[in-house]
């Protein structure tokens, strides 16, 4: 009825990454790769797909060089690719020192990974944890803490990070969650619901589509991709939700987060042939990068022994009922300031 399957893959440049796969008993499946910062791969409902899988596959760490763009070899996007510690977006040289786009951490294996089933109740809850360490001799030493948790008999996924500073100099903290859904819960039915305050395109090729930002389009040929950042309305105790519903097959899914973690949202709108897939990125920055005046103004720091926890939960909606309730539960949202 439900379990965890742990395996390690041989072929091509995934030869060697260790993975999870998770069945709920409702029909959630889902794969965490434990060597790809317990990231999460593909994702499933009773057989239809909702991650994007990029056409580099899944790639291990070690065919990872550290280039500038490195990160464009080895993104295979899956539903979860974490980006961070040190860096989020464009690469820069920020005194003296190099940081490549979207750092290093979707690119560390994990450590202490460990995977169980636990008794909450009558309820059992399947969790893989672990932890994975960016350090470097003379530099940073940052450990981000990670555990998942899956309930059975439940349509939803619960994330705890915690990245604490094992070094003695307080360092910049940048995080990202690149959560990509992909076809076919994304398609021209697809529409994208969030209680907005305030929306800002990235840039001109961003403004284009400022009227459409929530409406997908099919896939289209040369189209450029597209970013937004929201700001978003919250409850009286700063949760978000964030959620993708495709009318047509009845199906969604949601992501709920609280504002005082993760203050930004970033949408990437990449409606193209190929590479047909929509971001939804919860983060504590912009994607500029570290020298984006943007980021200037919103340094995050995490002094020497301190800690700082995020929390994220996943949720899939099914049926029209369900759908209806989603979209009341965001509307509900407007009230707050």
């Amino acid at each position: 009825m439900f379990g965890i399957k742990e395996y390690v893959l041989t072929g091509g440049k995934a030869k060697g990454v260790r993975a999870f796969d998770i069945h709920n008993s409702t029909g959630l499946e889902f794969t965490v790769l434990a060597d790809r910062c317990l990231d999460i791969g593909r994702l499933s409902f009773k057989g239809v797909n909702f991650s994007y899988l990029a056409k580099t596959g899944i790639v291990s760490p070690m065919h990872y060089n550290g280039g500038e763009y490195a990160f464009h070899r080895n993104f295979n996007g899956g539903l979860l690719t974490t980006c961070g510690l040190r860096n989020v977006g464009n690469p820069c040289i920020d005194e003296g020192e190099s940081f490549v786009l979207h750092g290093l951490i979707s690119n560390i294996p994990g450590e202490e990974v460990c995977a169980s089933t636990v008794w909450d109740g009558d309820n059992p809850v399947m969790t893989i944890s672990g932890q994975m360490r960016e350090a470097r001799l003379f530099g940073e030493n940052l450990l981000l803490k990670r555990k998942i948790s899956c309930p059975c008999g439940e349509n939803r996924i619960l994330i705890h990070d915690s990245v604490e500073n094992l070094g003695f100099q307080c360092e910049r903290l940048m995080l990202l969650y690149h959560f990509n859904l992909g076809y076919p819960l994304l398609d021209e039915d697809s529409v994208l619901l969030l209680p907005r305050k305030n929306v800002i395109p990235r840039d001109v090729e961003a403004v284009k589509g400022f009227n459409s930002f929530h409406q997908m389009q099919p896939p289209t040929h040369d189209y450029a991709e597209q970013v937004f950042y929201h700001d978003l309305k919250t409850d009286a105790e700063g949760n978000i939700c964030v959620a993708l519903v495709n009318y047509r097959l009845e199906l969604g899914i949601a992501f709920q987060y609280n504002k005082k973690q993760l203050f930004n949202l970033t949408q990437w709108k990449q409606m193209g042939e190929g590479e047909y897939v929509l971001g939804i990125e919860p983060c504590n920055c912009y994607v500029g990068g570290r020298l984006d005046p943007r980021n200037q103004e919103v340094k995050e720091f995490v002094a020497p022994g301190e800690s700082k926890d995020f929390d994220i939960e996943i949720k899939i909606v099914s049926g029209s009922q369900d759908i209806s309730a989603l979209e009341k539960y965001i509307k509900k949202f407007e009230y707050y300031k």
